[in-house]
């Protein structure tokens, strides 16, 4: 196949299993320059320090990180109990210290109030902005950004093991916008202690699981050897769970021109009417996506045309 030299109009995702002291963005650009890819995005990023599931949408399949971003998460974590750092993670300098270790079971006993929606404060050194800029940018210029706490969803968080008494490593299940560090800082600091932590792998993002999660070294050798359907995942894998909806030619190329149908014209409209505005449907012609929809207002209407049959923007 010729090269373009913008890049191939690939489109799927590809679960990467990204390896420690590598950004999320230098793993993306690795990959795309790998796939010659045209268009590519993730969905949802980890720290340098952080190895495990990132999620890599190419082409058409960028329209949909968002659905993934939403998604669950699980992680596995370690704290390091007895040292703050300035990062919450190994990165960042200790600055603050404890005797104290609480035993197995305090840990186990505070862990129920972690669980539902919690107020969390946001680590200093994080993407989050702050009057305009980026708080790590802020933090380590010494400017110290003031974070303010806000509400996360934790549906689950257990202690996994507890190798000694300065270690106790965790499994979480959380929503978007949870972060970790900060759950390994409170952990520490509600058993009467600090703490940091001191290793992190991502294990479910979304519809993504590190069972199907390629390194980048098994990834190199399958893109050149193997056909893409091996390692390159449909469009449709990160909407697992919406409910689809088969159109007619006309009814699609409607969407596709982001025109909005009337639901009673809808040759299979039946149900839509239980729709809310809140719910998204896959809109599909002969089994490919075309579009994500809404129902609002007696009208089929476009969220996000995807257009997978359509030349590559």
């Amino acid at each position: 196949m010729a090269r373009n030299r913008n890049g191939l109009p690939i489109s799927g995702w590809i679960v990467l299993d990204k390896p420690l002291g590598l950004s999320s963005a230098q793993a993306l650009s690795k990959v795309q320059r790998l796939l010659n890819a045209k268009k590519a995005g993730h969905g949802g990023t980890l720290d340098p320090l952080a190895t495990g599931v990132l999620a890599l949408a190419f082409g058409k399949a960028t329209k949909t990180t968002a659905y993934v971003m939403d998604g669950l998460k699980e992680y596995r974590f370690t704290v390091t109990f007895g040292q703050a750092t300035s990062t919450e993670d190994g990165e960042g300098e200790v600055i603050e210290t404890s005797s104290v270790r609480p035993s197995t079971e305090e840990v186990e006993r505070l862990l129920p109030g972690f669980v539902g929606d919690i107020a969390q404060t946001p680590p200093a050194f994080s993407a989050l902005k702050v009057n305009g800029q980026r708080a790590y940018k802020l933090a380590r210029e010494g400017l110290a950004p003031e974070m303010k706490s806000r509400i996360v969803r934790i549906e689950d968080v257990r202690l996994v093991s507890r190798p000694d008494p300065d270690h106790a490593e965790f499994l979480v299940r959380c929503g978007k916008g949870t972060y970790v560090r900060s759950l390994g800082r409170d952990i520490a600091k509600a058993a009467g202690t600090c703490g940091h932590i001191s290793a992190l792998r991502r294990t479910v993002c979304g519809p993504f699981a590190e069972a199907n999660a390629f390194s980048l070294e098994k990834l190199e050798e399958l893109v050149h050897i193997a056909p893409q359907s091996m390692y390159l995942l449909p469009i449709e894998t990160a909407l697992d769970g919406i409910p689809a909806l088969a159109l007619t030619e006309d009814e699609a190329r409607s969407i596709r021109h982001g025109r909005a149908i009337p639901i009673e014209e809808i040759v299979a409209g039946e149900g839509l009417h239980t729709m809310t505005s809140e719910d998204t449907i896959l809109a599909k012609r002969e089994g490919r996506l075309i579009a994500l929809v809404r129902v609002c207002d007696g009208m089929l209407r476009p969220v996000r045309v995807v257009q997978p049959d359509a030349e590559e923007d």
